[in-house]
């Protein structure tokens, strides 16, 4: 529901569902700021306040000035890999 302006050099917290864990997206972030690649199943919000899931891989990369910035491909998840968060996170909370 959000438009490309809305979202453009925002930060990801816009999205941040309250049912996402702290504890995931601190390993995110202990994970990409390693230099290493981190994959996970998340719940984002949507603008109206629905939500949805993505299948989320994150990782450090430089821009062509050296800068370090950070890159998410995001995936519809699985069934199954949706039914797997909501079970691990329930253990998070």
């Amino acid at each position: 529901g959000y438009t490309l302006a809305e979202l453009v050099g925002k930060p990801h917290s816009m999205v941040r569902h309250n049912d996402m864990p702290k504890a995931a997206f601190e390993d995110l972030w202990s994970t990409v700021k390693k230099g290493e690649v981190w994959n996970g199943i998340v719940k984002n919000k949507t603008k109206s306040g629905d939500y949805y899931w993505v299948n989320a891989t994150a990782y450090p990369s430089k821009n062509a000035s050296g800068e370090l910035r950070y890159i998410s491909v995001r995936v519809k998840p699985t069934d199954k890999e949706v039914e797997d968060a909501i079970n691990l996170y329930k253990t998070l909370k």
